[in-house]
Formats: C-alpha cells, structure tokens, sequence
C-alpha cells in the first residue's frame, strides 16, 4: 500500500497509543486525519531487509499494510519509535522482523530503559484520561492553531505561556477575594466542629444501638430457650402420658391379682379383667430410652411380681377343682354301678370352663405352669375315667354273661334246631341291624364267602342244623346287641364332650397357621389318648367275652361298630373317638372273618337260602 505524501506517529495518554494516517492539505500547511489504529492491534512490522537499505516496510494491523518512506532514515526513524513505544507500553507484544539488532540497540541507550519504564509507570498512575469534553477542546485548541501538529514544540510552549498567565489571574483574583476566604473558612470551621459534634452524637446513638441489639440478642436467645423448654416439656409429657396410659395398672387390678376371688363368678370375672389389663401392660411397646428410668424398671418388677402371685394362685385354685371335682366324681360311680350308664361330666365341664380366659393367659405367660396344670388335669381325669370305664365294662360283661345263664342247657351244644327257629332269628338279626350305612364291604365280604361256601361244601364250626331252638335263643343276641349298642351309645358322647372340653379349655382350638394346625390337633390326641388309654383295651375284651359267647356276635358288634366308626369320621375324621373305634372294627373284622371262614353253611342245608337273604 503507497503512502501518502507524510505519515506520523500520535500517542495519547494514559495507555492509548495510536497510529494514525494523515494527509496534507492542498490548501494550506495542516494535515487531516484518514485513518487511525490503536498500536496494541499491531502483531508484526517487516522492514523487509535488515541488510540493504529500502524504504518499504509492512505494518500488520487486521490485515498488512505496506508502507514507503521518503528514506531509509525516516523509515529507520519510524520502527525504531515504535519498538519503544512497544517497549513502554505494550510489554514487547509487537513482533519485528528483518530488523536490525543494532538499530534496536541505538534506539536505547543503556539504563533508559528501566528508568523510562519506572517514570513512565509513575505517571501513568497519576495520569487521568481525557474525557470526551476535553478531548473535542484540544481537538478545537488544536484545529486554532495550525502549527500545533507541526510545530509540537512551539504549540508546547504557546500553551505553557498562556497557562502561566491565568495562573497569575487566578492568584491575584484568590488574592482580592481573602475576604470571601476568610469567611469561607470561618464556615468551614464552624460546619467542622458541627461535624464533630454530629459525630459525638452518632456515637453516642451507636453505643446504644449496640446495647439495645445486645438486649435484644439476649431476649431472642431467651426466647428461643424458652420456645425449646417448652417443647421439651411437651415431649416429656407425651412420653409420661404414653407410660401412664399403657403402664399404669390400676388398684382394683392389683387387688384381684393378688386377693381375688376364684370361686365366685364375679371375682373370675375380676380376675379375667385385671390378668388381661397387666398382659397389655407388659406387652407395651416401650420406646428407646423408657427401659432405663428407674420408674419404668419398677413397674416392670411390679408387674412380674403380679404375674407370679397370680400364676401361683390360679395354679393352686385350679390344682384344688381338679382334685375336689375327681373325688366328687368317684363318690357318684356307685350310682351308675346297677346300670349301663356313664356319670356325665358336664358340670366339671362347665364350672372349669369359667377359667378357660385365665387358662389362655397362663399359656402366653407362664408355660411352664400352663404345662404342668396340663399334665395335672391328665392325671387326675385318667384316673377317674380309668374307674369310671372299668366298672362300666364290668356292667355290661356281668349284663352280657347274664343273657347266657338265662337260655337252657348249653348254648354250644350241637343239638337239632327247628328251621322256623333259625328263620325267626336271622329275621330278628335284619329288623335290628338296620344302620348298616358304613359297613358294605364287609357285608359284601360275607355274601361272596358265603356263596364260596356253598360252592365248597364246608362244614361250620356251629352246625346251625344240629342246634335245637331251645339251646340258642334269638332273645339273647338281640339282647346282646342292645348292650353292646348301649356300650357304644355311652362312650361316645363321654369321648367326644371331653374332646371339646379339653380344646376349648386348654385354648387348643385356635390354629392361626397349618404348622399350628397339626400341632394342636396332635396336643389333644396325646390328651385324649392318655385320659382314655383303657377304652380300647376294655373294648377288645368285650369284644372277644362276645365272640366267646357266641362267634355269631361277631355279625353284631360289626354292623354297630361300622355305624359308629361312619358317624365319628363324619364328626370328625382325626378325632379320638374315630381313630379308636376304627382300631377297635380291625378286631371286630377280623373276628367276623374268623366267623365267617370256619362256620360257612352249605347250600344243602334247609336254611341257607333265608340265611344268605339275611346277609
């Protein structure tokens, strides 16, 4: 890029060091500015050839500019002010290439450097940058005089005299305004002292200010004490109403714990009342904290104190029924002696079961006197049934014997029978079996056993065709199977009304979960099995005293024995009563195929036809 005719380099303070492009007028001897850059936009001067003299050089502003100087002097001239300029001001940012090293070198002499940058680094601090008012008044200054860009110097030295001159009408008119000063001052003492004095009092504010914050951060900080006092006394008297609530046990708890009345059915029911409010009581949730106060860990001591006097108490009251209630029982057996019955329990039943809620509470508290009442209670009934059972065989064994002494002559006697005889009896034998529900198998068993017979011509043990009418009365089977269904008629409430009893009372009916379940079902048959442990055996002695009295008995006793074992499996199917009856109908069975097998009769016989048709 060709220059024009002259170029110069402007700087301005503090920092802002331009560039600036101006052309000469036409007109006259001033110059116009074209074109200007700020100095910190330049990256990079080329002078082109360091070695061989040429005005041309490159100046990198945005994009590079080229440049031709009038000489190789002026050229020099200019690069070696801008590389002080650089030096001063832009921290040697500016790039020079193809520059001598000793023209840099002379353009500073040694030490200039340092002492240049300190001076200038003072002024600078001093310095203020023109504003925009200022800067269009030197502009104007300058445009007055036309040699101010020209003549630097002179224009220096205009402005110095003219300043020097209204320095001296400034003095001069301080000097004939003394008065105004004086008075000035004397104001600016007076508003001085009223400074201080407003500063007194501002103090003076401030301190109590400062005394009425700190009484005021005192009230908050009492405040807020107080606001947490409080609400720890609405903590604390939750958690006293919460342990009064749930652990305070009344006085008229207390007193029917250790004094109540067992025996009447008010003081059970005071009983039942207060064991039930001191289990809630000591089943209480406490929460983190409550076991350690000394309140707490007395009440608790009360509380088991309580629960032994009472578990003691109820222990011994019910210890004493049982062993009362036995011996009342075993006054009453020579009662039932004379006849085929069985003394009821349900009054025993039913005074006992106004301890049943007494007896669920020993279970969850104190299991271990639960179990021995248990035990207790097994004890003293399966000695009293182990009586009441044996003599009540007894009764039907001497009933039993006694339909045999009543008949003529032998009743095994093989003497001839009369057909209308045998007809009459097996008649007798169908009018009194007639719920035989249950019993089809073996009946069914019989029938094909017979007809075998009859294919194989055997002969029965009891030849029915030899027998006389007179030595084998249809009277006494018949009267054997009212004793025997009268046997069975007895044990089976006895059984099953004890079975209840022993659930409800022992709180074994209550199976939340199946493991449960089988638990308590196999509680009440280790029960059950030990109060009953002689049915069975007094049942299969009966059993065989009747198929020793006539093997025909078996028939009998098989088709009451399938009625009985049906309906107990209906009732229910895991209960005592129907596990031993059915244990009992395996003998029974047995003896009936015993019977069947060795007094088959033969089809040749007159009265096998009404004797099948029995079956």
């Amino acid at each position: 890029m060709t220059s024009p005719k002259s170029r110069i380099v402007t700087t301005e303070r503090p920092v802002q060091v331009r560039v600036v492009k101006v052309k000469k007028s036409d007109k006259g001897d001033f110059y116009k500015r074209q074109m200007a850059w700020e100095l910190r936009d330049l990256a990079e001067v080329d002078a082109k050839d360091a070695s061989k003299e040429n005005p041309e050089f490159d100046l990198h502003f945005e994009k590079v500019y080229r440049w031709v100087a009038s000489s190789t002097a002026e050229k020099n001239s200019f690069i070696s002010c801008i590389w002080k300029l650089n030096q001063r001001y832009l921290r040697k940012k500016v790039e020079f290439v193809n520059v001598s090293s000793q023209l840099l070198e002379e353009s500073v002499p040694s030490g200039e450097n340092q002492s240049v940058a300190g001076g200038d680094e003072d002024a600078l601090d001093d310095y203020q940058e023109l504003n925009a008012r200022e800067e269009q008044d030197i502009e104007g200054m300058m445009e007055v005089c036309e040699y101010a860009i020209s003549n630097a110097e002179a224009f220096a030295e205009k402005l110095s005299r003219e300043l020097q001159v209204l320095d001296g009408a400034n003095i001069q008119s301080i000097m004939a305004s003394e008065k105004q000063v004086n008075i000035l001052m004397q104001l600016l003492d007076e508003a001085l002292s009223e400074v201080d004095t407003i500063e007194g009092k501002l103090s003076s504010y401030e301190e109590m200010l400062q005394s009425v914050k700190e009484q005021m951060d005192q009230i908050s900080q009492s405040n807020r004490l107080i606001q947490i006092s409080n609400t720890n006394n609405g903590k604390l008297l939750d958690e006293i109403q919460f342990l009064v609530n749930y652990m305070d046990l009344s006085k008229g708890h207390i007193r029917a714990l250790q004094d109540g009345d067992l025996s009447s059915p008010k003081g059970i029911e005071a009983c039942i009342n207060a064991s039930e409010a001191l289990l809630q009581c000591m089943n209480v949730a406490l929460r983190p904290g409550h076991e350690k106060l000394m309140a707490v860990k007395q009440q608790q001591h009360l509380f088991t104190e309580l629960r032994d006097t009472f578990a003691r108490r109820l222990t011994n009251h019910l210890n004493n029924v049982f062993v009362h209630q036995g011996h009342d029982q075993s006054s009453t057996l020579s009662q039932h002696t004379a006849e085929l019955t069985l003394p009821k329990h349900s009054p025993l039943h039913r005074d006992l079961l106004r301890y049943a809620k007494l007896m669920e509470w020993l279970k969850n508290t104190q299991r271990e006197k639960y179990d021995g009442l248990s035990r207790t209670y097994v004890d003293y009934m399966t000695r009293l049934y182990e009586r009441e059972i044996k003599d009540f065989f007894e009764v039907a064994k001497i009933k039993m014997a006694g339909t045999t002494k009543e008949g003529k002559g032998n009743k095994f006697a093989t003497l001839p029978r009369k057909e209308s005889a045998l007809k009459q009896e097996t008649e007798s034998l169908h009018g009194s079996s007639g719920k035989l529900t249950g019993s089809t198998s073996s009946l069914n068993k019989l029938a094909v056993q017979g007809s075998s017979s009859r294919r194989s011509q055997s002969s029965s043990l009891l030849d029915m065709g030899n027998m006389s009418a007179s030595d084998l009365d249809v009277a006494d089977r018949t009267k054997f199977d009212k004793i025997f269904e009268q046997v069975l008629s007895e044990l089976e409430p006895l059984c099953l009304a004890e079975q209840d009893f022993i659930s409800k009372f022992f709180k074994l009916q209550q199976h939340p979960t199946l493991a449960q379940v089988n638990y308590m079902k196999d509680m009440v048959r280790l029960m059950m099995n030990k109060i009953f442990q002689s049915i069975e055996t007094e049942l299969n002695s009966l059993i065989a005293l009747g198929d020793k009295i006539d093997s025909f008995h078996s028939l009998y006793m098989l088709v009451k024995m399938s009625h009985h074992v049906w309906t107990a499996q209906n009732v229910d199917p895991a209960s005592y009563l129907s596990t031993t009856l059915g244990n009992v109908l395996v003998t029974v069975k047995r003896n009936f195929d015993k019977c069947i097998t060795t007094c088959s009769p033969t089809s040749s016989t007159p009265w096998a036809s009404p004797w099948r048709n029995s079956m």
